[in-house]
């Protein structure tokens, strides 16, 4: 399968283990993004997964390209140029203590890239699968004219597309994103996002749901996905169940809506959780991966769920776990006992 992925790949500095920026001399250096994250899950599976991005053409943007390289993700689409390459800041919360991000990203190279850049009828020649998340378009204008161009050919090639929402607000207000994502979702079949990703970006919100006192409604979410489905006229919908009742302690599970039919995932405990930044990439790359190659709606959600919770086992962007791990903990193993 040839998967295309789009969006900004960055670097990211974190303060080593649990300490705060202010106690810091020194960062770890990883590199990772929405859509980047994608990309390497699915190159893990076995999928020919592409990542469509713009970095600069000196050093740190070959770092970047490198890093995605080392894991199988096909890297020939990648545009080179621009001033520089986007940093976020992370200090890792733990118990009570929230984790904290802080975005250096103005005027990355993608963020000034134009359509120009990239062949988009060739990038998606023969390709299954297109996948972008709301943080492109919230980067810049200019970004935004880039997706729109990447969902117009992708379409044009009839190539199945899925969006998670991704809402940021540290990057645009809920205006801003109703009034792109409104226009984008037509070129949309599959769609994620949580109970804040829904409000903000579509305007939909699941009654009775609380994610900062755990609280779930699974009807509230069902009802909210009928009418995203009926307005936008989508394949599916799906969400990630978050229950977050410290930094390092969540209740994890999923619920899928596709063909008229609503498929909910078993429940993980996470505890403690290693690394929560880029659980949600995880989650999408599982159910775009088990919307293809499963096609079947419960075991699309369940692979989609314990894809994304091993992640929270891995400190990092990028979920490093194989097909088999996934399909391990899938099938019921989540005992943890030593491979030998």
């Amino acid at each position: 399968m040839k998967i295309v992925t789009l969006g900004e790949i960055m670097l990211r500095l974190s303060t080593p283990g649990y300490s705060r920026f202010v106690q810091t001399n020194n960062f770890d250096a990883n590199y990772g993004g929405g859509e980047a994250n994608v990309a390497c899950s699915l190159a893990n599976y076995g999928d020919d997964a592409y990542f469509v991005s713009k970095v600069p053409d000196h050093e740190i943007g070959d770092c970047a390209i490198n890093e995605l390289r080392k894991y199988g993700v096909h890297t020939e689409y990648m545009a080179r140029g621009g001033e520089r390459l986007g940093i976020y800041y992370l200090e890792t919360g733990d118990s009570m203590r929230p984790s904290k991000v802080v975005y250096d990203r103005a005027h990355s190279s993608i963020a000034e890239a134009s359509p120009e850049d990239f062949d988009f009828d060739k990038i998606f020649e023969g390709a299954d699968w297109f996948h972008f998340t709301g943080i492109t378009p919230a980067i810049s204008k200019k970004a935004q004219e880039v997706c729109f161009a990447a969902l117009k050919a992708a379409k044009k090639h009839g190539v199945t597309v899925s969006c998670d929402l991704n809402f940021r607000k540290k990057l645009w207000t809920s205006e801003e994103a109703q009034k792109v994502m409104n226009e984008y979702m037509p070129y949309v079949d599959y769609v994620i996002g949580n109970e804040e990703d829904a409000e903000k970006c579509l305007g939909f919100k699941p009654e009775g749901t609380d994610v900062t006192t755990g609280k779930l409604s699974i009807d509230g979410y069902k009802k909210m996905f009928e009418a995203m489905v009926a307005k936008y006229h989508f394949k599916g919908a799906c969400a990630s169940l978050r229950e977050s009742f410290s930094a390092t302690y969540n209740g994890w599970s999923g619920i899928f809506y596709t063909d008229g039919k609503f498929y909910q995932s078993k429940h993980y405990e996470l505890n403690p959780i290693v690394d929560r930044v880029g659980g949600g990439d995880s989650f999408a790359a599982g159910l775009i991966y088990g919307i293809m190659h499963y096609k079947d709606g419960q075991k699309a959600i369940e692979f989609a769920v314990a894809a994304s919770a091993l992640k929270h086992t891995i400190p990092g962007d990028l979920n490093h776990v194989s097909l088999k791990e996934v399909e391990t903990l899938m099938n019921g193993d989540a005992s943890g006992r030593v491979q030998r």
